[in-house]
């Protein structure tokens, strides 16, 4: 199993249209895709900003390139979330599952 692993930020004020945008949006999209297994969604007010970090977890790089594509680090990020988001990463990290 592979985590695939992200992290955005916005203000405090949007941070709940972030949250509303994932579960409305991206998680439907992944539940779709053979070979995602799961997602998980940390989240961290610091101030004047709130830190999102968001890990999927997959069957194989092949199942993740269904989502991504084929450069499968390069970060999915609709123009919705774009909007919303003061900061993200525009690539992702790949950790292989060793234990859960």
């Amino acid at each position: 199993m592979i985590a695939r692993v992200w992290h955005g930020s916005t203000k405090p004020a949007d941070a709940d249209r972030y949250v509303a945008h994932l579960r409305q949006n991206v998680l439907p999209e992944l539940t779709a895709i053979d070979g995602f297994r799961g997602l998980q969604l940390l989240r961290r007010a610091r101030g004047d900003r709130v830190d999102f970090t968001v890990i999927t977890t997959w069957d194989s790089l092949g199942a993740i390139c269904g989502f991504a594509g084929a450069d499968s680090e390069a970060a999915v990020i609709a123009p919705e979330a774009q909007e919303i988001l003061t900061a993200y990463d525009r690539r992702v990290a790949h950790y292989d599952v060793v234990e859960t």
